[in-house]
C-alpha cells in the first residue's frame, strides 16, 4: 500500500490524480476523451446512485469501464488471466475532504502482475500513453 498526500491509503498499482471538476463532471470529460480516441465505453456505474436507492449514504463515486479489444485481446493471449483487470477502468471519487480524484490502475503493473511486461511492452506503453492523455484531459 502506498500513502498519498491526502492520507488516503492507495494500494500498489493504482494511479490517483487530482481532478479540477466534481466526479460526475470528471467522468463526462473522461467519457469524451475516451471516445475521442476510438475506444468503446463498456459501463458507467455511479456507486454513490446505487447506494441512495438502497438508503444509503455515499460520498460521489463513480466508476467507467472502457477498452478497445484491439490492445486488450494481445494481452489476453499472452496470459488468459488478465481479462479479470481488462477492460480498463478509471473511478472518479470525492474524498471526506470535498477533493476530487481520479483513479486508474497502472497498465505497467498489470502487466507486471501477469508476468508479461517484456512481450507486451509495446502495447502496455500504449495504453499506459492513452491513459495519462484522456485522464489530464478528465481533470484539467
Amino acid at each position: 500500500m502506498v500513502q498519498s498526500a491526502d492520507s488516503t491509503t492507495l494500494p500498489d498499482g493504482l494511479i490517483t490524480i487530482p481532478s479540477s471538476y466534481p466526479a460526475k463532471e470528471t467522468l463526462d470529460r473522461l467519457t469524451a476523451a475516451v471516445i475521442d480516441r476510438g475506444m468503446s465505453v463498456i459501463a458507467r456505474i455511479d456507486h454513490a446512485g446505487a447506494a441512495t436507492k438502497v438508503g444509503l449514504q455515499m460520498r460521489p463515486t463513480e466508476l467507467l469501464i472502457f477498452g478497445n479489444p484491439r490492445a486488450g485481446t494481445p494481452l489476453m493471449q499472452a496470459a488468459q488471466l488478465i481479462g479479470i483487470d481488462l477492460p480498463l477502468r478509471a473511478l472518479a471519487w470525492q474524498d471526506g475532504a470535498q477533493r476530487n480524484w481520479l483513479s486508474y490502475v497502472d497498465p505497467d503493473w498489470i502487466a507486471s502482475r501477469y508476468g508479461i511486461s517484456a512481450m507486451s511492452q509495446s502495447t502496455v506503453e500504449q495504453m499506459s500513453s492513452m491513459l495519462q492523455t484522456v485522464t489530464a484531459q478528465a481533470t484539467s
